[in-house]
């Protein structure tokens, strides 16, 4: 079966070719009577129920998709062949009477870094290219028995972006580059960034941002996917890639599974192209696990149903805070003589639309409402002066070691939950195949980040890690978004695009990203004269307090259907 399945979705991928050859401005016509491109899950659903398509010509045309954009998008590390048996098996289930819900027969892909026993889970480093690991994540299990046909694994920032300072976004050794369906071409700069690497390394000319890829989601290749966050990886591909995004509670989603960063902060989330989507899957991959504790932290919703949360009139009398300082406006921060942080004229313009359109649909905006931590004028009680330790450990000044910390303890777990089955058996020892190998490009931009976390002890630096851990909770959370919604009774903070990831991970609470408009690819250094860059995708965040994703859910649809600022990429139609 897995050798007709990919012969179908060859010959398909392969008659797309020959038709775009004859009809170049068609890119991709559609292979059923029912149409994938920004086809909701609802779409596909009904469309099913309907007997106008089936869940195995859903898994087909996503293959041809694939296939027919490989090259220019790079969007999958691997493919699960025998998709096509599994939807099958499922069209079988609804023509018995048996439906699980939404995603019965609904194409989705997952991270790489996400365990599934039918497909290989590398997070992207060539120690474990072409592992197949003993068990599935929780949340791969959850998806798959509400239906789900994760058809491939997207391409990701190798061990999400935990090797070294300076990886382009979306690289690793196995999967190399991927590419933003909104400008799919190769950085053209001369000269080199701000790591020394070249322009030229064939990194793409748009960022796709985050170590979670969006690509495939934005370009129709899958309805949906998932990510995972440690601090952006969710939020910054959706808003790169034009896409909603849900940054969940930490232990709303369990990490069961899941190649680590540190538990502190770690949790996957929904990627998809509208908040429907977006509350679909993150009913279906929630869920208690006693493999990991933090599962009990939220409650779910009956039936984890978060579809009860969409609501029209979702923003009515919601009291939505504006974080000016620093995020909004620059500031000059204690012992600084210049301004840090803001926005451009061009992100401006896009979020004060967006305010505007909270208050016309009946919000309450508090502006500014600004956060306690940010605006501190002591040092150590300012959260933006605190950054994440990233040299060695002699250099850990007014930093925080929860990253490179958390990252030896929660490796060497997750290792041993593999078993003998394990490609590597330690920190060091990774560390020692990317040397030995770095010729096959293990490590073509150095593995500072893993040096330096296993310079660690788990024994002599506990009381550093403790202490680094209990100062992030208080200006994230006590002393920081904690605070100022509480002293302004608030519902949501509203943060320009992505840029809520650092301060709500580090108090790991949830955040949910929208498309709102765009702004220009101008990077410094310039692209060369005469090259045209394409504008790039940019969105607004609505961030609350732990276990608030009804909420956040809630006024994230009314603001969508309000606006409706998703535009799909022009590259992929």
């Amino acid at each position: 079966m897995r050798k007709l399945s990919l012969i179908v979705a060859l010959f398909l991928a392969l008659s797309t070719i020959i038709t775009r050859a004859q009809n170049p401005a068609r890119l991709l016509p559609r292979l059923t009577g029912f149409d994938v491109v920004e086809a909701s899950i609802y779409d596909m659903q009904t469309a099913m129920q309907r007997g106008r398509v089936t869940s195995k010509e859903l898994v087909l045309q996503s293959f041809a998709r694939i296939a027919f954009y490989k090259d220019l998008l790079n969007p999958t590390i691997s493919l699960y062949l025998d998709a096509v048996a599994q939807a099958e098996r499922l069209d079988l289930e609804r023509a018995q009477g048996k439906y699980r819900g939404p995603l019965h027969g609904i194409p989705v892909a997952v991270k790489d870094n996400i365990n599934t026993t039918f497909m290989p889970t590398s997070g992207g480093a060539l120690a474990f290219r072409g592992y197949t690991p003993p068990y599935d994540a929780t949340l791969v299990t959850n998806l798959r028995n509400a239906g789900a046909v994760i058809i491939a694994k997207t391409v990701m920032t190798e061990l999400a972006n935990w090797v070294t300072n300076g990886m382009p976004g979306n690289y690793s050794a196995v999967g190399g580059w991927g590419m933003n369906p909104y400008d799919p071409r190769r950085d053209p700069r001369a000269g080199n960034d701000g790591f020394g690497i070249p322009f030229t390394d064939g990194r793409p000319v748009m960022s796709v941002a985050g170590s979670s890829s969006g690509i495939g989601t934005a370009a129709s290749l899958w309805a949906a996917s998932v990510g995972t966050e440690t601090s952006g990886s969710i939020l910054s591909p959706s808003n790169q890639n034009m896409l909603v995004g849900i940054k969940p509670t930490v232990g709303r989603i369990s990490r069961w599974g899941i190649i680590p960063i540190t538990a502190d902060q770690d949790t996957a989330g929904p990627m998809t192209r509208n908040v429907t989507d977006a509350a679909i899957m993150l009913g279906a991959m929630e869920g208690a696990d006693a493999n990991d504790a933090a599962t009990t932290r939220c409650a779910p919703p009956p039936g984890r149903d978060y579809q009860r949360f969409l609501r029209l009139t979702g923003l009515r009398g919601k009291r939505i805070g504006i974080p000016r300082a620093f995020y909004y406006d620059p500031i000059t921060l204690p012992g600084r003589s210049t301004p840090s942080g803001g926005i451009s004229a061009f992100q401006r313009a896009v979020v004060e639309d967006a305010i505007a359109a909270l208050r016309a649909q009946g919000a309450i905006v508090i502006d500014p409402a600004d956060i306690p931590s940010i605006v501190d004028g002591t040092p150590n009680n300012n959260n933006a002066l605190i950054g994440t330790c990233v040299g060695a450990k002699a250099t850990d000044v007014d930093c925080s070691t929860v990253f490179k910390y958390g990252f030896k303890r929660d490796f060497a777990a997750y290792i041993a939950s593999l078993g003998p089955t394990a490609p590597v058996k330690s920190l060091t020892e990774l560390r020692q195949f990317n040397t030995a190998n770095a010729s096959q490009n293990a490590i073509r931009y150095r593995q500072d980040l893993l040096d330096t976390s296993d310079e660690m002890n788990l024994t002599t630096d506990l009381a550093r890690y403790t202490q680094d851990r209990a100062r992030d909770i208080f200006l994230s959370d006590t002393h920081g978004i904690g605070e100022v919604m509480a002293i302004n009774k608030l519902d949501a903070l509203l943060f320009p695009g992505s840029s809520s990831a650092g301060i709500a991970a580090r108090a790991g609470f949830p955040t949910v990203i929208l498309p709102y408009g765009f702004i220009p690819n101008a990077p410094n250094p310039a692209f060369p004269a005469g090259f045209n860059a394409n504008d790039q995708p940019y969105g607004v965040g609505f961030t609350g307090l732990a276990c608030s994703e009804p909420a956040l859910i809630e006024m994230a649809y009314a603001f969508e259907q309000a606006t409706k600022k998703r535009i799909p990429p022009p590259s992929t139609p």
